[in-house]
């Protein structure tokens, strides 16, 4: 296995995520008002179809995580991609509320299908020694198409239509399917499953089950930011700024992540992980507070290190905690549990929203990652800063 980081498959794979992810991200940043002002629903049931993507990818990871040795990582990932090439041709024929949930719902599996084929592999890709450097970089494919995906949906959504939308990630899913095709996935050697019949153990990496929770809290958290940012830059009368927020949430993490990344690798987790959960405290609360474009866009700039750097940190803990073998289970635990966070957030936020305000809603947030935070150090932290001394 080559020792370089930045080789051909790396890029590719990275590219190939970043298409999924941009469709993602600007699907989602424009799914609630599509819905409003189409459908004329509840802001509830705006923040379902937003999220019920997510919930999606959660029984899609399943599958992948799963499936994705037997099946086979570049098989799988031409599943995911060709599946939600499908699904986004449904858009364009979406007559009612009940049919618009029903696709985004399967597109999210299709999308859960192909992230997890993507984070697998990049996994094997990325050297020992680059592990938490090389995830990161990985990350900022996720990290660009959060900035790019959010700033042209909402964009989009105000000077064009919305079927604009559709067709632009029609374009993006046939580049990820080319990307993909390119990409040239190494071999490895994996143990034979001998499991039959249900077993968690199929489903599920345990080793990798304690961050994932911490992930869950976290994504819950951030569900805030994604889903209701634009709703509650209306109220404030601050659509206009809005629309940078995820431009300057990226580029705090385009500004950070070539050190962060080498940090986890030098110093290990807990020297990155507690800062960057601050940071995200700090974020939520200047958020909370945001009466002009400035604050608004310094609190992006805190949970762009916060949330966006949590988020490969985790992923780098479980891949370097988990058996080879078991690299796509850990990966796929992973992330089912933040998606659960970031898919059900929308929905159960948006009860609470109409009694206590999108400002009390961001002060709540920042104390649920108080709260994660106390939890990292339970099930993580504490464990690795006891083997640190004993070295």
């Amino acid at each position: 296995m080559s020792t370089k980081l930045w080789t051909k498959d790396f890029i590719m794979v990275s590219t190939t995520n970043f298409f999924l992810y941009f469709i993602h991200y600007l699907l989602i940043a424009s799914m609630t008002v599509f819905t409003i002002e189409k459908f004329h629903v509840s802001t509830s049931l705006s923040g379902l179809a937003g999220g019920i993507f997510i919930i999606g990818m959660l029984f899609g990871r399943l599958y992948g995580g799963k499936s994705i040795n037997k099946v086979g990582w570049k098989r799988m990932l031409y599943i995911g991609i060709i599946f939600s090439l499908l699904m986004i041709l449904c858009y364009f024929t979406i007559s009612s509320i009940s049919m618009l949930l029903v696709i985004r719902f399967l597109h999210g599996i299709g999308f859960g299908i192909a992230s997890t084929a993507t984070a697998t592999i990049v996994s094997q890709i990325i050297p020992d020694k680059h592990r938490g450097e090389g995830t990161g970089y990985y990350a900022l494919s996720t990290t660009l198409a959060s900035a790019i995906g959010p700033f042209f949906g909402i964009y989009i959504n105000h000077h064009v239509n919305f079927s604009a939308n559709f067709m632009i990630c029609l374009v993006l899913i046939a580049c990820s399917l080319v990307c993909a095709f390119l990409l040239k996935v190494p071999k490895v050697t994996l143990p034979k499953e001998i499991e039959k019949g249900f077993h968690l153990h199929s489903f599920f990496e345990f080793l990798a089950l304690p961050i994932s929770v911490v992930c869950l809290f976290v994504g819950i958290a951030y569900s805030s930011v994604i889903s209701y940012i634009n709703s509650y830059a209306q109220e404030i009368n601050l659509v206009t700024v809005a629309s940078f927020f995820f431009i300057v949430y990226s580029a705090a993490i385009l500004i950070t992540r070539p050190f962060t990344g080498k940090l986890f690798d030098s110093k290990g987790e807990n020297y990155i992980v507690y800062p960057i959960l601050v940071a995200f405290i700090i974020g939520l609360i200047l958020l909370s507070q945001a009466h002009n474009g400035f604050v608004l866009l310094i609190s992006a700039v805190f949970i762009g290190i916060g949330f966006g750097t949590f988020l490969p940190s985790a992923q780098a803990i479980v891949v370097k905690n988990s058996p080879r073998h078991r690299m796509g289970l850990a990966t796929s635990t992973l992330y089912m549990f933040a998606d659960f966070g970031t898919g059900f957030g929308p929905f159960l936020l948006g009860i609470f929203i109409p009694f206590i305000g999108y400002r009390n809603l961001y002060l709540v947030m920042a104390v649920i990652v108080v709260f994660a935070s106390i939890l990292y150090y339970f099930v993580h932290g504490k464990k690795t800063k006891s083997l640190v001394i004993s070295k």
